[in-house]
């Protein structure tokens, strides 16, 4: 079953004896209601009943054939019965007594019953005839004439009955017809709610379909766990997507920088095989080969290196390092290249540490003194500076080299780009992307500050950890 189907038959099973319940509650509870208000009718009704009986003495000045109300002779006088007087009022019935208990008016559906129970006044009683049960209530009547009459009122709890009928049907119509309302609602409100994971099947199946990761889970505003759930999945398809965006771009750049060596080194051995050759000619087209070759060689090792920082598939060991001792030791490597008459020189403070890795600290220093080398001019100098404050620890190289364009600075730690106007044709552009790869490992980043004939300044910015903060 779906997940909306299942939803919708929880609810309509929680609902279902929600209503249950309400159903037996309404059924005891007017019930109970009921009862009383068969009993409160049978008082008030006999209790009316008693104003409309008088005595009078001489009936003589009355004209009983205009008269609406009942004469009765009793004792010495008569009883005036006022046409008012309820013999039967929502079954309720209500009858004039003699204390001997013999009827005087009205109608008893128990008289025979009822023969021989002595009158109690004022008191609810109750009998059982023929299994049915009846409410009983006497009312002794007061004043001038009336000594020795009670009002007797009955009515049969079947009253009540009738009423809790009409309540129990009502109900079983009323409540079904809420809980097919309720599981409707409660059907489309999940089809409603659910509706972001059908837009990620959707989009899933498309993606899967056509490889199209520039697809999105469309859904409208909300802050719901179904949305952010979406909204992490287009996160997610858009960190998938670059990450693909990369690879081919990755892949790209590799096959069209390996290109150039493999069709130089193609074009040697074709040369060399073509026909028979010198000696020297030999030797030059060897050397070619084999420069092509290294080229190649250190190509491919750049980029092995390079996918494992970026994967982190390498065996990386964070580890407490005297940063100042190897900065020192690095660039008194580095001086000895002593290209192009380039002079390193290096300042640094005392016992500067932090945990990173040194043979990463080691490339990353490496590829940007080696990159000043490169793209220094004739005589210059290259200076490294090691420094820390409160809050970070700062390592920079500066040159007074050809400098990078203000449009160029992002782009050099791309991989593979060079700049056209400082390219030599001795790196493989991957150095300053090892940098930013190394810099973002340690959780640091890299800086650039350089104007065009005036030099760069390269500057790894790497946080401390609170531990490590001056307070």
């Amino acid at each position: 079953m779906s997940i909306r189907l299942k939803i919708t038959l929880w609810f309509a099973a929680a609902l279902f004896i929600v209503i249950a319940m309400t159903y037996a509650v309404i059924l005891s509870v007017s019930r109970e209601v009921i009862q009383k208000t068969v009993r409160d009718t049978l008082l008030e009704t006999v209790e009316n009943n008693v104003d409309e009986i008088e005595y009078y003495k001489d009936i003589t000045g009355i004209d009983l054939n205009t008269e609406t109300d009942h004469f009765i002779i009793y004792k010495d006088g008569y009883l005036e019965v006022d046409d008012d007087f309820l013999d039967e009022v929502n079954e309720v019935y209500t009858a004039l007594y003699s204390s001997d208990g013999t009827l005087m008016y009205g109608e008893n559906p128990l008289a025979m019953e009822l023969a021989g129970m002595e009158f109690s006044d004022s008191v609810v009683r109750t009998r059982t005839v023929g299994g049915e049960l009846f409410y009983i209530f006497d009312r002794e009547l007061t004043g001038p004439g009336l000594g020795g009459l009670w009002l007797r009122g009955v009515v049969s709890e079947l009253q009540g009955n009738l009423q809790m009928h009409e309540i129990s049907v009502l109900s079983l119509i009323i409540l079904p017809v809420i809980l097919l309302v309720a599981i409707v609602g409660g059907y489309l409100i999940a089809g409603r709610m659910l509706r972001p994971i059908n837009n990620i099947t959707e989009t899933a199946n498309m993606i899967g379909r056509g490889g199209d990761l520039k697809q999105r889970i469309e859904v409208k505003k909300g802050n719901d766990e179904l949305h952010r759930l979406a909204e992490s999945f287009n996160e997610m398809i858009g960190r998938l997507d670059a990450a693909f965006e990369a690879e081919r771009q990755f892949t790209s750049d590799a096959s069209h920088e390996l290109r150039t060596p493999m069709s130089v080194i193609m074009a040697q051995c074709e040369y060399s095989l073509d026909e028979t050759r010198t000696q020297e000619e030999y030797q030059n087209a060897l050397g070619v080969i084999k420069r092509q070759g290294r080229k190649m060689s250190r190509l491919i090792n750049d980029m092995l290196d390079f996918v494992r920082l970026e994967r982190h598939s390498g065996c990386y060991a964070m580890e407490k390092t005297n940063l100042s001792e190897l900065v020192s030791s690095v660039c008194q490597d580095m001086a000895l290249i002593g290209e192009k008459g380039i002079k390193l020189s290096c300042i640094q403070g005392d016992n500067i540490t932090a945990c990173v890795c040194p043979e990463l600290i080691n490339r990353l220093l490496t590829n940007i003194i080696s990159n000043a080398y490169r793209y220094g001019n004739e005589n210059g100098s290259i200076k490294v500076e090691l420094s820390e404050d409160e809050n970070c620890i700062r390592l920079s190289v500066a040159d007074d080299g050809i400098g990078i364009s203000e449009d160029e600075q992002e782009l050099i730690f791309n991989r593979f780009y060079q700049s056209d106007s400082s390219r030599s044709g001795v790196g493989t552009g991957l150095g300053l992307a090892m940098v930013k790869e190394i810099a973002s490992l340690h959780g640091g980043s890299v800086e650039v500050n350089s104007e065009l004939g005036k030099g760069s300044v390269f500057t790894f910015v790497l946080p401390k950890k609170p531990e490590q903060q001056v307070k």
